[in-house]
């Protein structure tokens, strides 16, 4: 993959750094506006965080350990945690302090109230919209699951084993082509668009990028555990309906079966994640470790906030689009 087009100073700083043989340059200040939807720095943390997955064309591997790379990716995360906790605060403000914690993560899941993005794509979106929304999923859903997976040697007992189980059939139960991101894959070749790895980096918002980052921050982070496997439980469990008006959307539209398989696959899959991930792997987080609780909570509460945002980006674009047509 070849690196992605600057947004700005501080990615255009990375950029330029994994073109040299070091760091030389301080890294610019980040501006005092939010880093949530900031394409720059969104940008800059997606290429710091991609040297952790397959890396780039004629960027050697030993730059994934970079000092100066690692220290800005530090600044941004720092950022980027401090707002997440910040929006998600009186979202999680009537959550008890005690109690099943698997419950609590679905009732904050069937609380969001966000627009329904996939409601709209089941009934209304035209053919070119939800290509739209195949080519902005892109960068997240071409490596699902991997973020999660780096989690897995920080947890030990029935929460490690639960979590070896959900990815075990995330990646296809041992067929490779049934891996989801496979799957997600042959979505978008059947759209019309490029199933390549990266294809579409220059062209995502700056929301779609915060949506993948995020993952990877909370698995990359030991600390941050908690968060991870709290972000997935949510994930999980908000994925199974719309999963199925947006395949019914692709069906409308008249694409091939192919490109809806990949959501018809997610509508009974994550059902039964959504138990696993909030039950059987944040359950016994908690249980064993009852300080990772308001992570594991955060971290369901930054899935819903950053999808709703991303949702209500797409909704308003899209609307408008239809608006101007009429």
């Amino acid at each position: 993959m070849k690196l992605p087009h600057a947004r700005g100073p501080i990615s255009s700083h990375v950029i330029a750094a994994l073109g040299a043989d070091d760091v030389s340059a301080p890294a610019p200040a980040l501006g005092a506006g939010g880093v949530i939807d900031d394409a720059d720095v969104q940008l800059a943390l997606w290429v710091i965080y991609e040297l952790h997955y397959r890396g780039f064309d004629d960027v050697p591997d030993d730059r994934e350990w970079d000092l100066g790379l690692i220290e800005l990716r530090r600044v941004i995360e720092r950022r980027f945690e401090s707002e997440l906790r910040a929006t998600t605060r009186d979202l999680l403000a009537d959550v008890p302090e005690k109690g099943d914690i698997g419950q609590q993560l679905l009732d904050l899941v069937a609380a969001d109230d966000s627009p329904s993005l996939a409601a709209f794509m089941h009934r209304k979106a035209t053919r070119d919209q939800l290509v739209d929304y195949l080519r902005e999923r892109s960068v997240q859903q071409l490596k699902e699951s991997d973020a999660q997976s780096f989690v897995l040697p920080r947890l030990d007992g029935s929460a490690k084993a639960a979590l070896a189980e959900l990815q075990y059939d995330e990646y296809g139960g041992g067929r490779p082509e049934r891996l989801h991101a496979t799957m997600y894959a042959v979505s978008l070749e059947g759209a019309g668009l490029d199933r390549t790895y990266g294809a579409y980096i220059d062209d995502v918002s700056a929301l779609s990028l915060a949506c993948t980052n995020v993952m990877t921050m909370f698995g990359l982070n030991r600390r941050l555990r908690g968060a991870a496997m709290g972000h997935l439980a949510a994930f999980e469990a908000s994925s199974s309906v719309p999963c199925r008006k947006i395949a019914g959307g692709l069906e409308r539209a008249g694409f091939a079966p192919a490109v809806a398989a990949y959501f018809h696959e997610h509508v009974e899959a994550d059902a039964v994640h959504e138990h696993v991930a909030s039950s059987d792997i944040c359950g016994a987080m908690v249980a064993a470790d009852p300080s990772l609780r308001a992570d594991v909570l955060f971290g369901a509460a930054a899935c819903l906030h950053l999808d709703g945002l991303a949702g209500a980006e797409l909704l308003e674009r899209w609307t408008s689009e239809l608006e101007q047509a009429s």
